[in-house]
């Protein structure tokens, strides 16, 4: 293990990070005991005290027990934009010794299904926009009990805030066996019984695409959930007086620690946006003192490039954080200019957020940043496992208290998931990267096959198997494309039917994308082909198709560049 970064540690820190060997749910508790009436969230100008967070998730906790059966290391699904009930049914799951499992409410019915099944969940917590996507699934009895939560009965206080309309839509009265509304849980004043799950029981389980293109779930535990919530807080000192924004989704690792359960943990004030609004968020850091929040870089750019910008008192801003995707170089300048520092981190869902972050009195731009407490970080020949000299591009592998268990249920690929180095046992990350000289770690490439679109991970297997369902597609192979705002965006060779020729464009195919998956997986570009390239064994050589287009783009890139010079 290098020590090279401990000379650009933090000032303020240690390098040894002691996290509370307790329920993450004991987090609220304390907080609820320490500032009862102090807002935890504020939701389109109604503040939501820790006390009634504490309360409600105790009776949501309540009803999962003793009416919808759910006991001690059950997995209970939720499935909703960020938002009050999000929070308190993350914290109810806990208090009630199960383990949360957080789905992308991009979802659609069948890749929610897969999720379910795969976890055997049969309650789960939505909300009711999302509702109608899984309803086939009582009929069905793939699910057995589900609460149902409107997000306008939180909206208490008139606000001249932009609310979305999925937000501001009135409660619907739905009425079925299995089927019960937020707000009648809560009216049921149930108590739960003891909290007895300790450090060493799962406590979420975040879905990733992991090592190969299926989704798996992550076993993390309340000792590694615990690790990242309380280090992000640690490592920029951020003190409980500060108020800051939640923009990134909570079913994601990023905002789950970095945006919800950290500053629950620190006893934060969060300003809560379910959905990205540039000037509503530009409005409430002006109107509550907003001092730092978490987002990719995408966020962050669109914030900024606000024609109005200037008309907002940005003043209160002392740092921006993320990751995901590389912050571009000249954004990263402009935002100094102001003097705001972005912060690049570096983490997976399997390390429950972040292992790296950068210094915040050190910071490098487009770079993942330093190992923080704990975390033995190496860059290694993949094929070898033999750590590689500064400068050299390899595979970054992690030893840490927040990686996690394995995936659930799926033995091979957990095992497959791990390398065994000096006696320690290593996350392959299938990320390529180097290490320079002052041990900072920066990525270089995937090992992997994956696209990452705006921080969102997209594999290509995956979209590729639900292209297959169209009656058009004959084959269909899915690689990554540059895109000037996504980083990167999905696109899909196709090769039709022969009977499908002349019948149908490409529009076509990428609106029924659009009906069939979630939206950040769904091809911005089709592209007919006759065939595909395979090897001599029938396999698709999808890296040839990968090389061909960044050929195209590096020669459409020095074409531009030649005319702009004309």
């Amino acid at each position: 293990m290098s020590d090279r970064h401990f000379k650009f540690w933090p000032d303020h820190s240690r390098q040894h990070l002691d996290a509370p060997a307790t329920n993450v749910f004991y987090n609220l508790e304390v907080s609820a005991r320490r500032y009862p009436a102090k807002p935890c969230l504020v939701y389109y100008d109604t503040p939501i005290g820790f006390a009634e967070i504490h309360d409600e998730a105790q009776r949501i906790a309540g009803y999962l027990e003793q009416r919808c059966g759910v006991r001690k290391g059950d997995r209970v699904l939720l499935y909703m934009q960020n938002s009050p009930q999000f929070v308190i049914a993350y914290y109810g799951i806990l208090r009630a010794n199960a383990i949360v499992v957080p789905l992308n409410p991009m979802y659609l019915t069948q890749e929610f299904l897969r999720c379910a099944k795969d976890a055997e969940a049969t309650t789960a917590i939505v909300s009711q926009e999302l509702y109608s996507r899984i309803e086939p699934l009582l009929d069905s009895r793939e699910l057995e009990r589900v609460i149902v939560a409107a997000y306008s009965d939180y909206l208490k206080r008139p606000t001249n805030l932009s609310v979305p309309d999925f937000i501001a839509a009135p409660r619907v009265e739905l009425s079925r066996p299995g089927v019960t509304l937020w707000g009648d849980a809560l009216a049921s004043g149930l108590s739960p019984g003891p909290l007895s799950a300790g450090p060493d029981d799962l406590c979420v389980m975040p879905y990733t695409s992991g090592t190969t293109g299926e989704p798996k779930a992550c076993m993390h535990t309340h000792r590694t959930t615990m690790h990242t919530l309380v280090a992000s807080m640690r490592w920029f000192t951020v003190q409980p007086e500060l108020t800051m924004l939640a923009v990134a989704p909570f079913f994601h690792v990023t905002g789950m620690q970095g945006s919800m359960n950290g500053p629950l943990y620190n006893g934060n004030t969060v300003v809560l946006l379910p959905r990205w609004d540039r000037i509503v968020a530009a409005e409430c850091v002006q109107r509550y003192r907003i001092a730092s929040w978490t987002a990719v870089p995408t966020m962050i750019q669109d914030f900024f490039l606000n024609p109005n910008i200037e008309r907002y008192d940005l003043s209160s801003i002392r740092r921006l954080s993320g990751g995901g995707a590389a912050m571009p170089a000249a954004v990263a300048q402009r935002l100094l200019q102001r003097g705001i520092t972005y912060y690049e981190g570096y983490g997976l869902s399997e390390t429950m957020a972040a292992t790296h972050i950068n210094p915040p009195d050190r910071a490098k731009q487009q770079c993942l940043g330093i190992p923080i407490y704990g975390v033995d970080s190496r860059v290694v020949d993949p094929a070898t496992g033999d750590e590689l000299a500064a400068g050299e591009v390899g595979e970054i592998v992690t030893h840490g208290p927040q990686v996690f268990l394995g995936y659930w249920n799926k033995p091979q690929d957990s095992a497959q998931a791990f390398i065994e180095i000096d006696g320690k046992r290593f996350l392959r990350t299938g990320d390529l990267g180097r290490v320079d000289e002052d041990g900072y770690f920066f990525m270089v490439d995937r090992l992997k096959r994956m696209i990452n679109a705006s921080g969102f991970k997209v594999w290509p297997t995956e979209v590729e198997s639900l292209m297959y369902q169209h009656p058009a597609v004959l084959e269909a192979c899915v690689i990554g494309a540059s895109d000037a705002y996504r980083g990167e965006t999905v696109k899909a060779f196709v090769v039709l039917r022969p009977e499908w020729k002349g019948r149908t464009e490409a529009p076509a195919i990428v609106d029924w994308c659009r009906e069939n998956m979630a939206a950040f997986k769904v091809p911005r570009i089709v592209e007919f082909i006759d065939a595909l390239p395979k090897s001599g064994s029938g396999k698709i050589q999808w890296r040839e198709l990968q090389d061909r287009e960044r050929r195209a783009e590096a020669a459409r890139s020095a074409a531009a560049e030649r005319g702009g010079s004309a």
